[in-house]
This record gives C-alpha cells, sequence and structure tokens, in this order.
C-alpha cells in the first residue's frame, strides 16, 4: 500500500531495507596493515553447519542476519563444502569471533558473501586487516569483478568502510522479508535498534 509519494507500508511482522551493492573491477593497491596482537584468521574447510551458524549469529544477529539460518541444513552444508567458498574466522585465544565468507562464481565475480566481527573486535584496524586479506584471496583466483552487498540494517559504518576499501556503490534495491525474530530464527529481543512489529 503506498501512503504517499514515495513511500509504501510495510506489513507489520515484517522487516525492510534498502540494500546496496558495492563492486571493485581492479585490484586496489595494497595497503599497510599489520595483524594485530593476539589474532589469527583460520580457513575452515568443509565447515560444520552448526559451528558455523554459531558464528554467524554471533556476528550477525544484531544486524538481522537471517539468510544462511533459514537455508536447509542439507543445502548449507552443500554451499559450505563447495570448492567455490571459502570461510575463515577470526580466532582470539582459540574462540571464533569474526567471519569472513568469499564465494566464486562460475560468470567470473567473487562475492564477499559474509563479514562480520564481533562487538569486542570493531575498531582498532581488526576490519582493515580481515578486508585486506579478503581482497588478497579474492584475486588469488582470476577474476572479472570483486562484489559486495550491504544494507540499512548493517552497521551504519558498514558502506563508509566498503568505500574506503575501494569498492565503488553501483545498485540499489529493497529488501522486504518475514522478521526473523517472529519466525523463530533470532531471539526477539536482538537487533532493538529495528522495532519489532507483530502482525
Amino acid at each position: 500500500m503506498t501512503l504517499r509519494d514515495g513511500i509504501s507500508a510495510v506489513t507489520p511482522g515484517k522487516i525492510a531495507a534498502v540494500v546496496t551493492t558495492l563492486e571493485m573491477t581492479q585490484r586496489p593497491a595494497p595497503r599497510a596493515v599489520s595483524v594485530p596482537a593476539g589474532l589469527d584468521l583460520v580457513l575452515h574447510a568443509a565447515p560444520e553447519v552448526s559451528w558455523y551458524r554459531q558464528l554467524f549469529r554471533l556476528v550477525g544477529q544484531d544486524y538481522l542476519w537471517f539468510s544462511h539460518l533459514a537455508m536447509a541444513e542439507r543445502d548449507l552444508a552443500a554451499h559450505l563444502a563447495s570448492e567455490a567458498v571459502e570461510v575463515w574466522s577470526v580466532q582470539k585465544a582459540g574462540a571464533d569471533l569474526g567471519l569472513l565468507e568469499l564465494v566464486w562464481m562460475e560468470n567470473g565475480d567473487c562475492e564477499l558473501l559474509f563479514f562480520g566481527l564481533s562487538p569486542e573486535l570493531i575498531g582498532g584496524g581488526v576490519g582493515r586487516w580481515v578486508m585486506e586479506h579478503a581482497i588478497k584471496r579474492a584475486y588469488s583466483r582470476p577474476i572479472m569483478r570483486f562484489f559486495v552487498h550491504t544494507c540499512t540494517l548493517d552497521s551504519p559504518q558498514a558502506l563508509g568502510f566498503y568505500i574506503r576499501s575501494g569498492f565503488v556503490p553501483c545498485r540499489r534495491e529493497v529488501e522486504v522479508a518475514d522478521d526473523p525474530r517472529l519466525i523463530g530464527l533470532l531471539p526477539e529481543d536482538c537487533a532493538p535498534q529495528v522495532p519489532l512489529l507483530r502482525p
């Protein structure tokens, strides 16, 4: 239902976000970054779905990440086992506190599918360090384009961070979906910055 020019109602029980796609079509010059003390980047080959979803929730539930929680377990396991997918975690004292997921596509693109850090790792250059690793890994195979999506549910710093990292905005869309807190995918008390509107 359109309320007035340019504004449409969002049905209670739904969430809406403006999604921005950003891309880089050539590798930017590497930036000098130091490895943050006490952190490691660890590659996980065909990780277990339960481990993956725990980390996915840790870094994403404050921003209502839900896509890989809604995916059937068999489909997610197949995705994670694909040779076209790399899943990395940021570890601190053996605990997984950050997620980097890359997907190489048959059309020559590489997608930065997920990039997230637990609150305790935000700031201090950790994101810049992980991004430099992501760019290096993306361009370790011949690709035409490296791209990422962010949206208005993500951290307010995300869009600027991607632009500073060398991505250029190229498309904008609106996504409407079931509120994952109302269908049992995420706790109802997470992401308080997004009001919960029951149907």
